[in-house]
């Protein structure tokens, strides 16, 4: 994969126009951080450029005014699915749906999706529990009141997918990292 590409330029640039006025939940960091840092991931353990893409935009559909569609005339049928497989829809006529059955319905797509999916879904994660634990050290446990559920279903929610991704990648080098990331999670808390 190339390092830069027109098609890499213009995910990242969809991505930071969606995600223009959010902030990283709690934080004053800029929301991009996030999904950058979810696409560095991918290309470092040597991803193709589809995956990459993907962690770019894995959170547009979820979080944005973006839909497949026009994912699927951007970036073509293979990055919509990757995104599509990781989004949650969190509403149904107009009311949120509950936690549990989002990420109960999540993890059943990462137990169905491949190791594309889980590699995409490794990466979301580690990322994010990477920022649990940087938040933990500089904050202390009052980070857990940002979180509808608190520690311990957080755990599990990450423990559910790193099994997924297991199954699906089971002794890749992210798996493991991701792995460890859990395993420190759980000894901060």
């Amino acid at each position: 994969m190339n390092v830069f590409s027109p098609r890499l330029d213009a995910a990242l640039k969809l991505a930071a126009h969606a995600h223009r006025n959010q902030l990283r939940k709690g934080t004053d960091i800029p929301y991009i951080a996030h999904p950058v840092a979810v696409a560095f991931i991918l290309a470092g353990y040597g991803f193709g450029e589809d995956l990459v893409i993907a962690g770019l935009l894995h959170d547009v559909v979820e979080d944005c005014d973006v839909d497949l569609a026009q994912l699927d005339a951007a970036f073509g049928p293979g990055v919509a699915r990757l995104v599509e497989a990781v989004s949650e829809t969190k509403t149904a006529d107009g009311v949120e749906r509950p936690w549990e059955e989002r990420k109960a319905e999540k993890l059943a797509h990462l137990r169905a999706g491949g190791p594309d999916v889980a590699a995409l879904k490794a990466a979301d994660a580690l990322h994010n529990i990477q920022s649990i634990i940087a938040d933990l050290r500089e904050v202390g446990p009052p980070v857990w009141e940002r979180f509808k559920r608190g520690s311990t279903p957080t755990l599990w929610y990450y423990r559910e997918i790193l099994a997924g991704v297991q199954a699906q990648l089971g002794d890749h080098p992210l798996a493991a990292e991701l792995a460890a990331a859990v395993d420190e999670l759980a000894a901060q808390i």
